[in-house]
């Protein structure tokens, strides 16, 4: 079976809803989105505080990393959304674009200064609709809506509070003029329910005649004929089929299965494509290198008195939610943030704390069992770079994941000194009263070297990957600063794998940002018309 559009979009994920909503603004372009996953209509994708229940559950690609000598051979589990809505349907909500610097640093980076911080500050703008209302850094009337928390636990506030008292300053808009500073996120809610790309993007346009979306089909192959990509094969429902695509091929899966269909394509390192048996169409060396992710190590305390999160799901707490969308159903579990620099010198944050009133232990693989708090010290400036690649030409086998956790000396260094200044924190202020002993690492745990050794044991993933399709102009690069593919016509990559550096912060609102602005390009590049249509 085969079929013919104009752009064939590859995941409905953060960027793909995004290309979805806007691509089909111009009626004369038939799109189609293909995505592996299946519906995000459950319950446990619309209560924010349920977000962890999604993961290892089908609606996850349960991906796991190889094991990191840098954490002594430990395997970290990687989840990433296979739903409408990718990763925004099961992620943290956090809204964090980033610092300002780092959107220069693509700009100098990638050669392009449209990726400025100045550039890319409007396309933010146009996508939000902000609950605080527009000013210069905040729009309204945009398809993502953005809030504040409507029932944050009292405990948030003890820690901004103290925070404070520890010395930092006290930050009401991280996405604002600073970044640095404690105060409570921004959500990616409405009215108390996750509001994902796809709630954003793409279900307000499905009934679009030019617009078609897929699911559960499997994307295998990049179809390239004279240096061209001219469609895609695919998965779907027992059967092998063909999309054509007659204007460009758009892959929108991620940090992780982006380089992982050039790859199965032929598109990537000639030896190591050779050495799994893919036959190599184009020898593009950086495909899969350069990856990044954001590593996080938390610091748990026991508490005096109260009750945490632990205890949200409870009949009075579903009544909550259902009746006025309010009370602890209602939380992202990382309700307030700091952005700190580990060293007095640097021009930027290289480090952000995640505050949750829960105990959050070995990536929810258990449901917490006492009442606790954590600390989640996260290096946002990281060194070190690992990899994605093939262990088969089958596509249905997942790839190898080499995180490269600390490979550099300088991230272990910079998290030891964001786990002291959590203790800290913690010691000081009203979350002094809070909190009972340390339960993680412990109170017996003291001095930088037995610190670091702690963090190894303990270090996990903030779900952050990018940079495995990076772009830029060197011979390392995937892409050029318009995403288009380096060497093949017609193929572009739209996701947070084309970030040449991770971003000060959570990677969901910068990835949005990054189709908002391919989009443009996609349509200035077809000449298409920019008129909207009805939703």
């Amino acid at each position: 079976m085969s079929d013919e559009f104009d752009v064939v979009v590859v995941g409905a994920g953060s960027a793909g809803c995004t290309l979805a909503g806007r691509l089909t603004e111009d009626p004369a372009l038939r799109v189609l989105v293909l995505e592996a996953g299946g519906s995000d209509d459950v319950l446990e994708v619309q209560v924010p505080a349920a977000l962890y229940k999604v993961w290892r559950t089908r609606r996850d690609w349960n991906y796991a990393t190889d094991p990191q000598p840098g954490l002594g051979g430990r395997e970290l589990f990687w989840p990433r959304g296979k739903l409408l809505g990718g990763s925004s349907s099961i992620n943290a909500m956090i809204y964090v674009r980033g610092a300002a610097a780092d959107y220069d640093e693509w700009a100098e980076l990638t050669g392009d200064p449209a990726w400025s911080y100045a550039e890319v500050l409007p396309l933010f703008r146009r996508g939000e609709d902000n609950s605080r209302g527009a000013d210069e850094f905040h729009g309204t009337g945009g398809p993502l809506r953005v809030e504040d928390l409507r029932s944050p636990h009292r405990w948030t506030t003890a820690v901004v509070d103290s925070a404070v008292a520890a010395g930092h300053p006290r930050n009401r808009d991280f996405n604002g003029a600073r970044q640095e500073g404690v105060g409570t996120y921004q959500v990616t809610q409405k009215r108390g329910r996750r509001w994902s790309a796809a709630d954003a993007y793409l279900k307000p346009v499905l009934d679009r005649p030019n617009l078609t979306v897929r699911t559960g089909a499997q994307v295998t192959r990049v179809l390239v004929e004279a240096g061209r990509a001219t469609g895609v094969e695919y998965l779907h429902g027992g059967r092998r089929r063909t999309a054509h695509a007659g204007a460009e091929v758009v892959l929108a899966s991620g940090a992780i299965n982006s380089p992982q269909l050039l790859m199965l394509s032929g598109i990537g390192p000639a030896d190591h494509l050779r050495s799994v048996g893919v036959d190599v169409v184009h020898d593009l060396p950086g495909v899969g290198g350069g990856l990044q992710d954001h590593p996080l190590v938390p610091t748990i305390w026991h508490v005096r008195s109260g009750r945490s999160l632990f205890r949200a799901e409870s009949p009075s707490g579903y009544a909550q939610w259902f009746g006025a969308r309010r009370g602890p159903l209602t939380s992202n579990l990382a309700e307030a943030g700091l952005f700190t620099r580990s060293d007095a010198s640097l021009a930027e944050p290289d480090l952000q704390h995640h505050f949750l009133p829960v105990k959050f232990w070995r990536q929810a693989e258990v449901d917490p069992d006492v009442d606790a708090f954590t600390a989640a010290t996260v290096l946002v400036h990281v060194h070190s770079r690992g990899s994605v690649r093939l262990r088969s030409a089958d596509p249905t086998w997942a790839p190898s994941i080499d995180a490269g956790y600390l490979t550099d000396p300088r991230d272990l260094e910079a998290l030891v000194t964001g786990m002291e200044r959590a203790r800290d924190i913690a010691s000081v202020g009203p979350l002094a009263r809070v909190l009972a002993d340390e339960w993680s690492p412990g109170g017996t745990v003291r001095g930088r070297a037995a610190l670091g050794a702690k963090a190894r044991e303990t270090l996990e993933s903030l779900y952050h990957p990018v940079g495995s399709c990076r772009m830029g102009t060197d011979d390392q690069a995937v892409v050029d600063p318009q995403l288009r593919v380096h060497g093949i016509a017609g193929l572009r990559v739209v996701d947070a794998s084309v970030m040449p550096t991770l971003v000060r912060g959570n990677t969901n609102a910068p990835t949005i940002m990054i189709a908002e602005r391919a989009s443009d390009l996609v349509k200035a590049e077809l000449g298409a018309r920019t008129t909207t249509v009805p939703a």
